[in-house]
């Protein structure tokens, strides 16, 4: 049976890879460990703790990934720091976890030969212009603009250098937007879906014309699985699933998949920087490795995702207020 670590595997997007490990994929024998800062609950997984090993650690501790890595055969590096507006207020622990707990990381592969499958962010290209026809690609040069991405940014290059410089054996992928269960109230999609819950007025930045290109967690899971069995060590594969959508089309979906007025929202300060456009082409990863996307109809897709929080209410609503106090000291 093939061992696989899960760094940050219970924060969102690494709590629902497990998930979708244990139901498709039951050759894996599952380690996680996660530091359990706010991102990562261990409610995430509280349904299949007696199917995984768990670890509360953190990926800075070199001894402790050195002895983790050994007992594994395949790392899947998800944990990070990755709340924009929280980069803006305090940008160290963005540095600290996806830099140096990177090298750690990079470190323990390279003492022990293993293979690494890095998760990365579409954000490290910037942004695109509104009118832009283009999309980002393995080839699109690096322009980050924030400090979360351009900690990605530095851990994408630290794994590159450590392919190059070392030899080690990994791929890595940038995606667009995940949406889906688990993901953490201050999001963007989940904050409007629980402040609707809450009788709350759903939050829209500035006017709301950024894009982002949405795409299900399931969709970006499918896809990382697809890089390790038949990706090419060395390689950088973008994910992307066609999803793009304007922030003000997403929440005015939201509340009419809701049953509310579909302007009954307020607009609040923009985020400082806030980036303009992101757009995945996906082709390199689709023509080369076969990977295709099951939830393309992103409607269907919200849906899905509001059933999936008013039906595990338990799940958030402790945390709401805190969550909507932050955001209304900055005015948002």
């Amino acid at each position: 049976m093939t061992k696989l670590l899960i760094t940050g595997g219970a924060g969102f997007i690494g709590s629902n890879f497990v998930h979708y490990t244990l139901t498709n994929r039951p050759e894996y024998e599952i380690t996680v460990i996660d530091k359990l800062t706010y991102a990562g609950n261990l409610d995430n997984l509280t349904s299949v703790m007696d199917k995984i090993t768990f670890v509360k650690g953190d990926i800075c501790d070199q001894n402790l990934m050195d002895d983790l890595v050994d007992k594994n055969d395949i790392v899947v590096h998800f944990a990070a720091e990755s709340h924009n507006d929280n980069s803006l207020r305090n940008p160290q622990p963005f540095i600290q976890t996806n830099i140096v707990g990177t090298f750690t990381i990079l470190e323990s592969i390279r003492k022990f030969g293993k293979r690494l499958h890095h998760i990365s962010t579409d954000e490290v290209y910037g942004d695109l212009a509104l009118d832009d026809p283009a999309k980002f690609n393995e080839n699109t040069p690096y322009n980050a603009s924030s400090p979360y991405s351009s900690s990605k940014a530095s851990s994408d290059l630290l794994v590159k250098a450590w392919i190059r410089s070392f030899g080690i054996k990994a791929t890595i992928s940038n995606c667009s937007n995940n949406y889906g269960p688990y993901q953490h109230i201050e999001k963007f999609i989940p904050r409007q879906i629980t402040n609707i819950l809450s009788g709350i007025s759903p939050k829209l930045y500035g006017t709301g014309e950024q894009v982002r290109d949405w795409i299900h967690v399931d969709d970006h899971n499918s896809a990382v699985h697809t890089i390790i069995d038949k990706g090419v060590l060395g390689e950088l594969y973008l994910i992307g699933a066609n999803g793009e959508q304007n922030n003000k089309y997403v929440l005015e979906t939201i509340l009419e998949l809701m049953g509310k007025d579909k302007t009954a929202y307020e607009h609040v300060n923009d985020r400082p920087g806030h980036d303009q456009r992101y757009a995945i082409d996906s082709t390199k990863l689709q023509t080369q490795l076969g990977w295709k996307p099951k939830y393309t109809d992103l409607r269907a897709g919200l849906q899905a995702t509001i059933d999936w929080y008013q039906q595990n209410d338990s799940w958030w609503q402790n945390e709401k207020a805190k969550i909507e106090a932050a955001y209304a000291e900055k005015g948002q």
